[in-house]
């Protein structure tokens, strides 16, 4: 029986595992560089006085969308795996507990958990690194807007892969990406809250 790891890796290798992955990666990653935008110029508008306050509010954000990107996909990809596995065993009038489609399934769900909790760790770490610069470097305005660069170049960045994957024009698929976080920021500054 192969390890964890090796299952993983095997998963990996799996051009429909690593789709759906890289789907969740990206989707959480960019729901985490807009709520590292909320948090950054937010923070700013409210009036926190320090850099490190605001980034252990961002971690605290990471800490709840990484663990929530984890967990739901557990929890769906296991429904889904689990109907799969079934659908097989109905057609092939057998039981695949134990077996390498069993395994195949389980090393799809664990990566697809993993990136979906990773996509929105890295998405709001990142644009929270300038306000451990408050201070030394940086103002805290200087800071929120180094933070909401960093986390429109992200959103950049998601769209100029994405486009890499469907043959697009890299540079207007990560400006619509990138332009997520600056409309994010802008309604920060005027709605009320």
């Amino acid at each position: 029986m192969p390890s964890r790891l090796e299952r993983l890796r095997s998963a990996l290798e799996r051009d429909d595992v690593r789709s759906i992955s890289r789907r969740y990666f990206i989707s959480n990653g960019f729901d985490g560089a807009l709520t590292g935008v909320g948090v950054a110029v937010g923070s700013y508008l409210s009036g926190v006085p320090d850099g490190l306050t605001v980034f252990q509010i961002g971690i605290g954000a990471a800490i709840g969308l990484g663990t929530s990107g984890v967990w739901s996909v557990w929890e769906i990809e296991r429904a889904e795996k689990r109907a799969e596995l079934e659908r097989i065993e109905a057609a092939m009038l057998t039981d695949l507990g134990e077996t390498r489609v069993q395994r195949q399934k389980a090393g799809a769900r664990q990566v697809n958990a993993l990136m979906s909790g990773v996509g929105p760790i890295i998405g709001i770490v990142l644009p929270m690194l300038p306000f451990l610069l408050e201070g030394s470097v940086l103002s805290m305005r200087g800071a929120t807007l180094a933070s909401v660069g960093v986390a429109v170049s992200i959103l950049f960045a998601f769209g100029a892969y994405l486009a890499g994957i469907s043959e697009q024009n890299w540079i207007v698929a990560g400006a619509r990406m990138g332009l997520a976080g600056i409309v994010v920021a802008l309604l920060n500054l005027v709605l009320p809250g």
